[in-house]
């Protein structure tokens, strides 16, 4: 008898009709012997419409309070599902994150996983229940509830199955697998029968909206076994995992691209020690994610150095950079946004020379302008224009010969909770 953990998220459960679809899947599998744990999202759009009516009462709520709030929607699509499969004549129970042991640290908004406590999951499984967990949430030690921030519940999923050792955990969206780039731009994508954990964290932290980077970090370094499947087909889906089998003649695995980038230059730099550890210890200290680096050369004594941030963050990395200009004396800085970073994955990428060289040769031809580039073993990304981004995806696609005969259905937007 297997241990299954399933996760669905919340375009999967956002109608009731989409719930006793789930329950029927769940039923479906408890009547195969399968033991099974199953973590949930909030339904559809609930959580961006509690944080729409919290804005409207105080727009900089506090964070414990927000907490508090948004996770009240998971726990409302846990009650139902449970009700929707006692419905179909299967016993479940539903857990809050804090009832199911999820313990974190203690950050609101944000917080991590510390430990999980899985005594209640196991009584309940022994007493022929399918278990339903409310993820994107715990509770710290001295009882504070918090939220685990963005892929949450993927991060729920993957925490639970290394906790119980789970024989697999299945990722539900609405697409049945992870795909060589997004099928809404690229009708003749590919779906992957396999991707490792190192390919599979490259495209989530690039911008594949399908399984979230923390998820796939936990996975990886507990060994869980993922399969992102649909929640609307019976499909096979993709496996994630430690070693994936590379196809005949296949070198880049996937293509990903990030529509959040901004690019921060700053021009007239003195050219001595140190100034490059002010300048990014002062975004560290801000809480600034800087992504892509590049310092042209000297003249004069005098260098210019550009690098990238999440648009997010655009205007407050301007401003820690204006702060700090009595002790780095700089002659301006200059901000860019309406760019894209595309990138090209693939652990056939290390032995094969010239990879990098094509890709710059089909944007080139493209007459698309390459801004900046960063590489590492199995992959290569360059951030450009916005303008033209998707004939540059497409030609890419062709290029590493990703594309397949047939064009893929697509839903709606990928979960990300």
């Amino acid at each position: 008898m297997s241990l299954i953990v399933m996760k669905f998220g919340g375009s999967s459960v956002g109608t009731t009709e989409r719930m006793q679809r789930v329950a029927k899947r769940i039923a479906d599998y408890k009547e195969a012997g399968h033991r099974v744990v199953v973590v949930v999202s909030a339904m559809g759009d609930t959580t961006d419409d509690l944080i729409d009516q919290s804005k409207q009462l105080n727009p900089n709520p506090p964070a414990r309070e927000m907490d508090m709030l948004l996770t009240t929607g998971e726990q409302i699509s846990v009650a139902l599902l449970s009700m929707a499969i006692h419905a179909i004549g299967h016993r479940a129970v539903s857990f809050t994150g804090w009832q199911a042991g999820i313990r974190t640290e203690a950050v609101h908004g944000k917080a991590r996983i510390s430990d999980i406590t899985p005594d209640r999951i196991f009584g309940a499984l022994d007493a022929g229940n399918a278990v339903i967990v409310a993820g994107f949430q715990g509770m710290t030690d001295d009882g504070e509830i918090t939220t685990l921030g963005r892929g949450g519940s993927d991060t729920t999923a993957v925490a639970l199955a290394a906790a119980i050792k789970a024989d697999v955990c299945e990722i539900y969206t609405d697409v049945d697998g992870v795909y060589s780039t997004d099928p809404r731009v690229v009708k003749c994508a590919r779906k992957l029968d396999e991707i490792s954990y190192d390919e599979m964290l490259e495209l989530a932290n690039l911008g594949a909206a399908v399984l979230h980077p923390r998820a796939v970090e936990y996975a990886k370094h507990n060994n869980v076994r993922l399969v992102v499947r649909s929640s609307f087909t019976q499909n096979e889906g993709t496996t994630v995992k430690e070693e994936a089998v590379m196809e005949q003649g296949v070198v880049v695995r996937g293509i990903a691209f990030d529509k959040n980038v901004a690019r921060i230059s700053i021009l007239g730099v003195e050219d001595e020690p140190g100034v490059l550890a002010k300048v990014f210890g002062a975004l560290a200290e801000g809480g600034i994610d800087v992504d892509i680096i590049v310092q042209s050369g000297v003249l004069g004594g005098k260098a210019d150095f550009s690098f990238t941030v999440s648009k997010d963050d655009q205007e407050k990395a301007t401003q820690v950079v204006e702060s700090i200009r009595a002790s780095v004396p700089y002659r301006e800085v200059t901000s860019e946004v309406d760019l894209v970073k595309v990138s090209i994955v693939g652990a056939g990428m290390v032995s094969n020379p010239g990879v990098a060289a094509k890709m710059f040769d089909v944007i080139s031809k493209l007459g698309v302008s390459i801004k900046m580039v960063s590489t590492s073993e199995i992959k290569v990304s360059c951030v450009i224009a916005a303008e033209g981004v998707q004939d540059v995806i497409r030609g890419l696609h062709t290029a590493y010969g990703l594309d397949t005969a047939e064009q893929v259905f697509v839903g709606g937007p990928q979960d990300r909770r």
